[in-house]
């Protein structure tokens, strides 16, 4: 099969919605480079000060604020959607109250937005725990919306950051939708994910150690098998160890997660574990960076689902992506 490079540079508008710190803008803008493509970001909000912050230094324009008084027309026409809507409705960590806790009902904001702009597709994340929150009719509900209600064709999954790259145990469910039947697959698992030798930094401030009480604590109840490895205490206090990091978690208690028993994560380490690249700038305080650290998408993840829509939303494709997909699907020729 001979198929010829083309070198084409075809914009794909985007909007960011709960864009955080910029998982989803990072996963595309990375995406769309290595497949001659020109990443363009035409809207993106978050409602949190401190993001917006980190999401300007980082990408050159600050996001607007709370969605919910942005009225869908005042936003610019674009090819993607991506939100990463608030979890905490859904989540372990928050009550799981759903829709009925406002931040549940920040779904429909995105509905309107695609009800009204009809984008080629969209990718949508949330907590693993929304596959079977108040016995699953909560996500059925949101499909439902999606594919009756809006008329998009709708695939979920969930996936864990350990499968692509990250040396982090974080489940996902990843709702990808297309405004006209595609042959869309979810990608294969790409492991083994990054050794924590390469996530670790060497020199860390005394300020990130735990206390000598709890240290001590920690190596007198437990014997690790893996070094380097990162400590998890559940809530009921049970300390293991792996050579990964269980979920980070934007409000979970400090020692929650300790390397090798005796310190706590560094803001550049949590970035890394999310799968930030080095050139990030962390602009906040420790305590906000942990916070945005926790509430971030993988990057990886995103990345590898992007990836696998692009073709599916560009209309003049470099064909290398194109082949890309026909092997994957077809086996080589």
């Amino acid at each position: 099969m001979g198929f010829e490079k083309l070198y084409l540079m075809e914009s794909i508008k985007f909007i960011d919605l709960f864009c955080g710190i910029g998982g989803f803008r990072t996963a595309m803008d990375q995406a769309c480079i290595e497949n001659n493509l020109i990443p363009d970001c035409v809207f993106s909000s978050d409602i949190d000060t401190y993001c917006q912050d980190s999401y300007e230094a980082n990408f050159g324009h600050r996001p607007l604020g709370d969605i919910t008084l942005i009225n869908e027309k005042d936003i610019p026409d674009h090819d993607i959607l991506f939100a990463g809507f608030p979890c905490q409705p859904f989540s372990i960590i928050g009550q799981m109250q759903g829709f009925n806790d406002i931040r549940g009902t920040l779904f429909f904001d995105i509905a309107r937005i695609i009800r009204y702009k009809r984008p080629k597709a969209f990718i949508l994340e949330n907590v693993k725990q929304l596959v079977g929150h108040n016995g699953g009719k909560t996500l059925k509900t949101i499909i439902f919306t999606l594919e009756k209600e809006l008329g998009y064709y709708v695939q979920f999954a969930v996936l864990n950051a350990l499968d692509y790259g990250l040396p982090q145990k974080r489940e996902r469910v990843i709702i990808v939708g297309h405004r006209e039947p595609v042959f869309f697959s979810y990608p294969s698992p790409n492991r083994p994910f990054k050794p924590l030798s390469e996530i670790l930094e060497k020199n860390v401030d005394k300020k990130h150690f735990a206390s000598e009480y709890i240290v001590k604590k920690r190596k007198e109840s437990h014997q690790p098998a893996f070094y380097p490895s990162i400590w998890h205490e559940n809530k009921a206090g049970n300390v293991c160890s792996y050579p990964y990091s269980c979920a980070l978690r934007a409000g979970a208690s400090y020692n929650y997660l300790l390397v090798d028993g005796e310190r706590r994560l560094t803001p550049r380490e949590m970035l890394r574990l999310q799968g930030f690249p080095e050139s990030f700038k962390i602009v906040v305080t420790d305590g906000q960076a942990r916070k945005q650290a926790g509430n971030a998408v993988p990057v990886n993840i995103v990345k590898a689902v992007i990836l696998k829509l692009l073709p599916f939303v560009a209309t003049s494709l470099d064909k290398t992506i194109v082949l890309r997909e026909y092997e994957e699907i077809y086996g080589k020729q």
